[in-house]
Formats: structure tokens, sequence, C-alpha cells
């Protein structure tokens, strides 16, 4: 299986690792922004280096195109890939707007190629524990899930921009598909952001002033940091909350997942887990975080050659990228959004 790579970051490096690690697959080209990095990049992995996605999509000896570049061109680069006859592999989220993810699950099922979106975050060791945990106390009612990262000062990248990462739970989308792959469909959301505009030597104080007021309209600017908060109602009806933060104006970070269930709860801090139930607290075991991209490329190799079941579909991708649109639109109303897509 002859493979081509889009992104030069550190998801493509990981990425390429795994390739490079598979008797199966071959890593043969790389497209890149800036072609003297894509040289550095692609030497170690004996790869041909390209500056344009247009460019390694055309080659007719390209099977696998994996797709690990910024947010706002997964969609249109995926939908090309696919028209050209190739697989592909995405990085979340498929695209930052609905209507470009689902034509693309369209031309994949009409092309009868592969379309896999990567959520490496379902074969972690702490959702595979928390999962297999659940059933230890009793019926869930409630989850919290908060990730903070402060960065100081915060990097002027494309991360830290509405126009190229997206909406915030967009664009770290596996905050909520975490939950809904645990707790199955969401009723309705509310959710409310916080941006915080990049310094003075980036814009003027009209820019910043602008920024605060409505920071969704200038989407070609960065900001500093970046608040969200979502709460989920359940069909279930479990209540969860998701918290997500990253920038300069945090100063602690923070990865917890917490579920309390009518006999039990569990607390996960990091990579600690803890049981706790009346007649006591335990430690729960957890597997290790690494190696999952290259977990996620054998999984795809294994159906590509063998055709195993893979963990994820895209529509399921796309159910949770729905879900984030929804939070997107309720912090932007302050109305409480309804779902009624699954």
């Amino acid at each position: 299986m002859q493979v081509g790579l889009i992104g030069t970051g550190h998801a493509a490096r990981l990425r390429a690792d795994a390739l490079q690690g598979e008797p199966r697959a071959e890593l043969i080209v790389v497209a890149g922004h800036d072609l003297e990095r894509t040289q550095v990049f692609s030497q170690p992995y004996g790869a041909i280096a390209c500056d344009s996605w247009h460019a390694l999509i055309a080659r007719s000896d390209v099977d696998l195109v994996v797709i690990a570049t910024i947010n706002r061109d997964h969609g249109a680069i995926a939908q090309a890939a696919l028209k050209a006859g190739k697989h592909v592999v995405v990085e979340y989220p498929l695209a930052l707007d609905i209507a470009e993810a689902e034509t693309a699950i369209a031309i994949a099922k009409v092309k009868q190629k592969l379309l896999h979106v990567e959520h490496i975050e379902l074969l972690g060791g702490v959702h595979q524990a928390l999962k297999a945990s659940l059933a230890q106390i009793g019926d869930p009612f409630f989850a919290r899930y908060v990730t903070l990262k402060p960065e100081r000062p915060a990097p002027q990248r494309w991360s830290y921009s509405l126009k190229d990462f997206g909406f915030p739970l967009v664009g770290a989308l596996s905050r909520l598909h975490r939950l809904i792959d645990l707790f199955g469909e969401v009723a309705s959301v509310t959710c409310q952001t916080q941006f915080f505009p990049p310094s003075s030597t980036f814009c003027d104080d009209a820019t910043r002033s602008a920024f605060v007021t409505h920071p969704s309209s200038l989407v070609t600017s960065y900001y500093s940091t970046c608040l969200c908060t979502a709460h989920l109602r359940f069909k279930s009806g479990l209540l969860a909350e998701v918290t997500y933060g990253k920038g300069e104006a945090l100063w602690q970070a923070k990865r917890t997942f917490e579920v309390q269930g009518k006999t039990g709860a569990l607390i996960f801090e990091g990579e600690q887990g803890t049981l706790i139930r009346a007649e006591g607290s335990e430690a729960i075991a957890i597997g290790s975080r690494r190696g999952l991209f290259a977990k996620d490329t054998a999984m795809v190799l294994d159906h590509l050659t063998i055709g195993t079941p893979l963990y994820i579909t895209p529509e399921a991708s796309l159910d949770t990228l729905k879900v984030a649109n929804a939070a997107k639109q309720s912090a932007a109303t302050g109305n409480t959004v309804e779902i009624d897509f699954f």
C-alpha cells in the first residue's frame, strides 16, 4: 500500500513513524505548505517532498492519502482524494462544515473507497478503562470532562485561529466524541465560550476591542486564550459538562474525567483512575497512551487487506460534528439547541 501524507506537524510525524514500522505500507510522498520544511520532514522516511496536496493526490502511484494538516482543509482534501480514487485517512474533524463532511462520506460510498476519521481517543488507556468500569457504578447520571492547557505565550499558529482550527469543540472534537461513545445520543446542548484577543504585538487596540465584542467575526485573527464549556443532556437522562480551554490566561493544566453513578463513581485524573463505592475506593489499571497512531494505522491496513471492521465509522464522527456545531450555535445565540439528527 503506497501512502501519501499531507502535513508536516506533530500528528503527521507520528503517522509517518507508524507507517515506517508497517511492512504492508510505504510512505512515498509528503506534501506541506513550505517545500523546504517538507523536504526536511520527508528525508528520514525516504519520501518525496512536494509543496501541494493537489500534486500529491494527482499521483497515480498513491493508494492511500493520510490527511494530517490544518483542520480548515480536511474536508476539501478528503473530497478531492476520494474523487481521485484514493483511500483516505483523516485526523478529526472530517471537516469544519457539516455539508462538506456529508459530501465526503457520500463520495466514499460512490467510489467504494475507505474514508476513516481517526479518533484515537477511543483507543486510549483511560477511555478503555473507563468504559470497562462503567458497569461497576450502576446507572450513570452525570459526567464531567475537563481539559485545560496553559501555553504562555500563546503560539501564533493555526490551532489558535477560529478560521483554521474551527470552533473549539469542533477542532477538539474528541472531547465530545468520548462522551457520545460512552453514553449514546444527545438530546440538547447549551454552550458558552470566552476568547481573549492576541497581545498588542499582533494587533492594534481597535482590533483587540472588536475581538472581545465579536470574536467569531474576526475569523482571520489569532486568539491568545479560549475557554469553552458545554452542557449536554443525553436521551438517557444523563447530564454532562465538557470544558475545553487553552492559552496564556490559563494557569494550571488539568485533564479530568468524572462519572457519577447510582452505586459509585469513576474519577480519572490524568493517567490515574479511581473507582469509588460504598465499600471503599480502589485504583483502576490504565493502559499506556503510547503507540495509538501505530495501532490506528495497523487497524486501517487490516481493514484494507483482510476486511477487519474498524473501531469507528465516519457517520459516527459526523454525528459528533453535528453536536459540536449545535454547541457553536448555542454559544452564538445564548439558546439551548435541541438535537434531532440521531
